[in-house]
């Protein structure tokens, strides 16, 4: 997390032929993906951090998306976020996260395809006072969702006591709504309203992987002000 973004003109660094290394960004939610995977089974890996808006051309080769996150072991390259969680989780099975009951993997994949309209809303209406209020009714139906889910699972998670690849897919996103709850209350996920997923935040915030990830609210409130005004700072906060 604490690495200057690499950025055009910058030398790319020496790859360890054994070494498993990590193209992130450090307020990109979706390479935070990765990285809770990655922390979640103690894997061993070294970072380094893109410069989104002006990217060295050694990453533009390993990425033709020019995305976060990327992972490179020797001569294997991985991109996409999904596509990352899973190639980890079948590289290295320990403290496994994908279900293994074919109902509930579906079911995930279900909760998976449905977060983008959560996403949606997030890089959209939430963000714009004429479609606020739009924006916050659509959120709460789409909370509502995943509230009902959870009342068919033992929880508190979606994984049950511990969490499952969609606890870390969906995580990233729902780690900054409550900044957004900042301009508007009701965004924030309401006890009254959504008491499971509101008890799913508690016990995702006591996750190890989430711990070692987490952003807090005012660094994230101050990287999101600079996304939405063009001049994110992807170096904010180290010297």
């Amino acid at each position: 997390m604490d690495v200057k973004s690499s950025s055009a003109g910058t030398p790319f660094p020496p790859l360890q032929k054994t070494a498993l290394r990590l193209y992130s960004m450090r307020f990109c939610p979706y390479a935070q993906r990765t990285r809770l995977v990655l922390e979640h089974k103690n894997i061993p890996y070294e970072t380094v951090n893109i410069h989104l808006g002006s990217k060295p051309s050694w990453f533009w080769e390993r990425n033709p998306l020019g995305t976060v996150p990327v992972l490179e072991k020797g001569d294997q390259v991985v991109y996409e976020s999904t596509a990352t969680c899973e190639w980890l989780d079948d590289l290295y099975p320990h403290n496994g996260l994908t279900p293994t009951d074919p109902y509930v993997k579906a079911r995930d994949r279900i909760l998976l395809e449905y977060f983008g309209k959560i996403t949606a809303l997030f890089y959209g209406k939430l963000r714009k006072a004429d479609q606020l209020e739009e924006g916050i009714k659509e959120l709460h139906t789409r909370y509502q969702f995943y509230e009902d889910e959870l009342a068919k699972r033992k929880g508190p998670l979606f994984g049950g006591n511990e969490p499952s690849m969609i606890d870390f897919y969906i995580w990233p996103h729902l780690e900054r709504m409550p900044v957004l709850g900042r301009r508007d209350q009701r965004i924030a996920v309401s006890v009254t309203s959504f008491p499971r997923l509101a008890r799913w935040y508690g016990a995702m915030y006591e996750v190890p992987a989430v711990k070692a990830t987490l952003c807090d609210f005012d660094t994230h409130d101050y990287f999101l002000k600079g996304f939405e005004s063009g001049s994110p700072d992807y170096d904010y906060g180290l010297v």
